[in-house]
Formats: structure tokens, sequence, C-alpha cells
């Protein structure tokens, strides 16, 4: 696996986002997620969007983080968010989840940020595990869907 940094709106992110949007529909019916994103919020240093690629220069995994601090959405100064966690339904169980998830982590580390939060939904028990079992405990829920049912915040001191 290679990964690589890119823009937030490179047209590899923009297929992968486009293909974890529409799973996100099918799990929740709701279109996707609504989550307000701009390009800019994952440019380094306040934040970063990478892509893997397999050995066919494919992109097969996808993930990024934007920095967050003190708001009104129950964020803390210092957090990283990471946003669009997704890997191909093909890639799946070969790990690349979690490889992307230590990049990003690493990422923010070096970037001055001290908390890594996310939120996920009941309806994506693959992504609470990986969470669960990186060492991410449930926090006060933040952002958009903090006040959602199925929503479910998670955070982990870098």
């Amino acid at each position: 696996m290679n990964i690589r940094t890119v823009p937030f709106d490179h047209p590899d992110a923009v297929k992968l986002s486009d293909q974890v949007q529409a799973e996100y529909h099918v799990r929740y019916g709701d279109g996707g997620d609504a989550t307000t994103l701009d390009p800019t919020d994952f440019e380094p240093p306040n934040g970063v969007y990478l892509i893997a690629y397999d050995g066919n220069d494919d992109p097969v995994a996808t993930g990024g983080w934007r920095s967050q601090d003190a708001n009104g959405e129950g964020n803390e100064d210092g957090d990283a968010e990471l946003k669009r966690m997704y890997v191909i339904e093909q890639a799946r169980g070969l790990g690349l989840a979690r490889r992307m998830l230590a990049a990003l982590e690493e990422n923010a580390r070096s970037a001055g940020r001290t908390r890594m939060v996310l939120e996920t939904g009941t309806k994506q028990p693959e992504a609470i595990a990986l969470y669960t079992s990186s060492g991410y405990e449930p926090c006060v829920k933040f952002g958009y869907y903090r006040f959602h049912d199925d929503s479910r915040c998670f955070a982990k001191v870098l």
C-alpha cells in the first residue's frame, strides 16, 4: 500500500468520498454524511487528506483529519477530527483501515494536535470495532450529529 497526501478535492478523493457517501445512504437511508466539509480544512498543517493506492495505482482507502478547537459543537482545544475513513469493499479485511488510521494519527500528532476524535454510527459496527481496538474510548458527543441517537463519538489521546 502506497499512502499519499492529496487535496480533499483530488479526483480520487472525490471518487472515494462518493462511494462512502453511498454506503452511508444504504446504512442510514439519509443521503450520506451532511457534515459541512471544505477542502481547505484538510490543508497542512491544519489537516491532511490521505489516499492509499494498491500495486496497480488504484485508490483503495482514504481518510483525513481536520483541526478543531473548543467550539459550540463539543470539540476541545487540540482536537484532530477524523473524517471520511473508508476502504473499498474489495480491499476490506487486509488491514488497510488500521494502517490508514495509524498514518493519520501520526500526522496529527506531528502537527501538534493532542487528541483524535471521530463520530460514527451504530450501523457501522466494524468501524466501532476498529476504533475501540485501536485505543479509542467513548467521549462527549460533538459535531453535526451530536443530537442523533445513532451517533457514537470516540476520542484517543495522541
